[in-house]
């Protein structure tokens, strides 16, 4: 089951954090790294840093933007260290355990996404999330770097899934993050040509759509209804 879970690094500054993480990742049982423009990788550095763990980093993925680092996934979970201008739900690491293994009952792969060290993740990118992620750690000192966070996580899900034994759900499966991300461009696109969304002005509108359908977790089916609904609308502006 470890193998379906996927940790991605999001344009880390310090090529030492990337093998730290992939000693973190390694110790846990965790092998699939992705890596989203990384300032500085591969280096010497890092397997030092790796510490054994340079399997990890040999076989990590080096892409240039977040939809490749989550290609094929269907269930995103991001680390988030504050709140937001817009509240999304909001887990602990072991509040974020059932998610995890409902998604693993469905054959999901997961991505967990970690951002830069100085930032962490950004709105857009958070955007993309099904749920954030926070460490409760203590509120006068809450400086976990980069590869500590990693730990913490992997240390979790571990401890959690090493006796879970999946009942294959019945269920559809679900929508995975590139299809989403395709309809929420369509549906961009229908509600501007409506009128319903003005480009000069668009507020948080489609950030608070993410939100809603986000929190749905869409199927195919459910998908290819809504990409319809959007066509439709679409066409019927484009003739009206």
């Amino acid at each position: 089951m470890l193998e379906n879970i996927r940790i991605v690094l999001l344009e880390t500054s310090h090529s030492g954090n990337i093998g730290a993480t992939a000693r973190a990742m390694k110790t846990m049982g965790f092998s699939e790294l992705v890596l989203v423009s990384p300032k500085n990788f591969p280096s010497e550095q890092a397997i030092a840093m790796s510490a054994g763990a340079e399997d990890v980093l040999e076989q990590a993925k080096v892409v240039g933007t977040i939809e490749e680092a989550l290609e094929g996934c269907q269930l995103v979970l991001g680390t988030s260290g504050r709140k937001r201008l817009v509240d999304w739900p909001l887990l602990t690491p072991k509040e974020m355990v059932p998610f995890v293994q409902k998604a693993l009952s469905q054959s999901a792969k997961i991505a967990i996404l970690f951002g830069t060290e100085r930032t962490g993740l950004t709105n857009s990118q958070l955007e993309k999330c099904h749920y954030h992620i926070n460490i409760p750690s203590n509120p006068e000192y809450c400086s976990l770097n980069l590869a500590q966070a990693v730990q913490v996580i992997c240390y979790e899900l571990r401890s959690s899934l090493l006796e879970f034994q999946p009942l294959r759900s019945e269920e559809e499966p679900l929508a995975d993050a590139k299809e989403v991300e395709q309809f929420y461009k369509h549906f961009e696109q229908a509600i501007t040509a409506i009128q319903f969304l003005d480009p000069t002005n668009p507020r948080h509108l489609m950030t608070r759509v993410r939100k809603l359908f986000q929190r749905v977790r869409l199927t195919h089916s459910e998908l290819n209804i809504l990409r319809g609904i959007c066509t439709a609308i679409l066409n019927k502006v484009k003739f009206k």
